[in-house]
């Protein structure tokens, strides 16, 4: 089998290169580009496409253009999230809204996670996350019709104490999860409410949240967009 090529334009090949040194540090944040010359001499490529590749990071939020300064990294970092924790909202930057609530017969990974019998149905909360304003992620989460059923979480409102307080309330009690981590290029929806750039992947975290017994109680799946997050994990290791 022959090996894959790189068959991506020029300018996607530029901004990927250039992607890759602001995420590894190489290009700190407030530092200035080398001029278009000397990207030209570099990369071998004409203006336009140097200007196309910094057009790409410019939207991804990487670049910015200083009036009659130059390009310069933009001093913004990835949201770094621990992949064992919802992100918080207590700082107000942060804030959920919440798109619909309906009873619907869910996808078979959710199903399958839910351990719910062909045909049974759960409770969907979909939300937006969003960070000063700007969608940063969507949520869609499940619950076995037969726990939601007459509670909050089939309330087309939000939650003041949050779905884990509501099952802790129902003797089902957040005891684990399970997080399955995947990346994929973004759904049309998917584009147009979270505001991506074209290219950009979005994360796929699929979530179960088990209560006592090993029952799942909660099945998410979380979709973030691939150029503002990272997800850190830590574990502790016994010897």
């Amino acid at each position: 089998m022959p090996p894959a090529r790189d068959t991506r334009p020029p300018y996607q090949k530029i901004a990927a290169a250039l992607r890759d040194l602001i995420m590894r540090g190489e290009l700190k944040p407030g530092e200035k580009l080398a001029s278009t010359v000397d990207f030209i001499e570099k990369h071998g490529a004409g203006s336009g496409t140097i200007q196309r590749a910094q057009g790409v990071l410019k939207e991804e939020g990487f670049l910015h253009s200083r009036s009659g300064a130059g390009v310069y990294v933009r001093d913004r970092q990835p949201f770094v999230v621990e992949a064992a924790a919802f992100i918080p909202t207590a700082d107000g930057r942060f804030r959920y809204d919440l798109v619909a609530v309906e009873t619907v017969t869910p996808p078979a990974d959710i199903a399958e996670g839910l351990r719910l019998a062909p045909g049974v149905t759960a409770v969907l909360r979909r939300r937006v996350l969003l960070h000063d304003g700007l969608p940063v992620e969507l949520s869609a989460s499940y619950y076995p019709t037969e726990i939601a059923a007459g509670t909050s979480l089939v309330k087309s409102a939000k939650i003041r104490s949050g779905a884990p307080q509501v099952l802790a309330d129902l003797g089902f009690p957040q005891r684990s999860f399970v997080d399955r981590i995947s990346a994929r290029p973004p759904t049309t929806e998917e584009v147009e409410l979270l505001d991506l750039p074209e290219g950009t992947p979005v994360l796929r975290q699929l979530r179960v949240i088990y209560s006592d017994n090993d029952r799942p109680v909660e099945a998410s799946v979380l979709i973030k967009g691939g150029h503002r997050f990272e997800l850190q994990y830590r574990q502790t290791i016994l010897i």
